[in-house]
């Protein structure tokens, strides 16, 4: 491999970008934008959750039960009604996701002794967060049956009821369970790999049709030359990108860093390389920027967006689906991501995901360079 000859081919490949205002600004300028727009409207929070009353009973025992929703952050209580017929219209038009109702009589069951009962209805269309829901519920209820059970002990003079088990509840890494501070490592990471595949190949896909990539092939150029020279300008935007990632993440969503730079950045260019050499890699199979994009969209964003463990958890997937995501390496940069930001962890923990990165990089710019080859040829 000849220094000058790649440099030459890196400092013709920069002034192109350069000088190529709808490539720099797709480079820079959409990373950003999906990383705003996922950061913000994308959250697996369920709190403020729509909810209506219907007390039939209106006694200051049934009140004190709906205060108790009313006192957590995960409810908001929009309306007192006084039949089902509410609740049923405004469930179907997706109002509210959850009803409250006290029955008559509960008032005299709790003070007789007997087993009060509520009832709670909840639109169940969409299963995850109606789970979330009835969850919060069972524990509100729960909380509230220990404290009259309690209360009751006292009066009965036997003192103040303890329970058996008393759990004390840790959260470490995301103590206020925030799902921006894990969604928002995992998007870069996405991100990246988007931007990374379909630059890359969009950009010398469109060097095909022009026909400027037979000329530069026509050269003394080697084809391993010509992939590292093509993706210097490329690998230098990718990092400016993750930078501009990281400080908004950082700064703007308030995401914890506990990891080192050092170790980020080193796997970060792995993964950047990898990204960009499978770009080449298509390109060089699609001639056409029609093609290279549909190669491109398949083979980056739905891997590293549905298998990458990003939004969906792996150990909930199908066996064969949890094998697929092995040879996804935005599955490992995403766990690195996490890694880094949240728990503080490095090479030391997170050898295995960085090896493996080498490993894909490595991989991918050999059947690159292989490929040119056969196009040289």
């Amino acid at each position: 491999m000849n220094f000058v000859r790649y440099r030459a081919v890196a400092r013709k490949e920069l002034l192109h970008i350069v000088r190529d205002p709808r490539s720099l600004g797709l480079a820079l300028a959409v990373p950003l934008m999906m990383l705003l727009l996922f950061g913000w409207a994308l959250t697996l929070d369920v709190d403020r959750i729509p909810t209506y009353v219907h007390d039939w009973d209106g006694t200051p025992e049934s009140r004190a039960m709906i205060d108790q929703f009313r006192g957590s952050r995960y409810f908001d209580i929009q309306r007192y009604v006084h039949s089902y017929q509410p609740v049923d219209k405004d469930v179907d038009r997706s109002r509210i996701l959850m009803a409250i109702t006290v029955p008559k009589n509960f008032a005299r069951d709790l003070l007789e002794g007997r087993q009060a009962n509520i009832q709670v209805l909840l639109d169940g269309s969409d299963s995850n967060t109606a789970s979330i829901a009835l969850g919060y519920a069972q524990a509100v209820v729960s909380t509230y049956a220990a404290e009259l059970r309690s209360n009751a002990q006292v009066r009965l003079g036997g003192g103040k009821l303890k329970t058996p088990v008393d759990a004390q509840i840790r959260v470490l890494y995301n103590s206020d369970l925030e799902s921006k501070n894990f969604i928002v490592p995992g998007l870069i990471a996405v991100t990246m790999m988007i931007i990374a595949a379909l630059l890359t190949s969009l950009t010398i896909a469109r060097e095909w049709e022009t026909g400027t990539m037979e000329q530069l092939l026509s050269t003394p150029l080697r084809p391993a030359e010509i992939v590292l020279g093509k993706l210097s300008a490329f690998f230098l935007l990718g990092v400016i990108d993750m930078m501009l990632c990281v400080v908004v993440g950082v700064f703007l969503f308030g995401v914890p860093f506990r990891g080192s730079v050092w170790f980020l950045l080193l796997t970060t260019f792995l993964f950047l390389f990898g990204a960009l050499c499978w770009g080449m890699m298509i390109s060089a199979v699609a001639r056409s920027q029609l093609l290279a994009y549909q190669m491109g969209l398949l083979s980056s964003f739905l891997p590293a967006f549905l298998l990458s463990g990003f939004i969906y958890s792996i150990e909930n997937m199908p066996k064969v689906i949890q094998a697929v995501t092995y040879i996804v390496p935005a599955r490992y940069f995403v766990t690195i991501l996490k890694g880094v930001f949240l728990k503080g962890t490095g090479i030391r923990v997170l050898a295995t995901e960085t090896l493996f990165l080498f490993a894909y990089a490595l991989l991918v710019f050999v059947i690159a360079v292989r490929k040119m080859r056969q196009k040289v040829a």
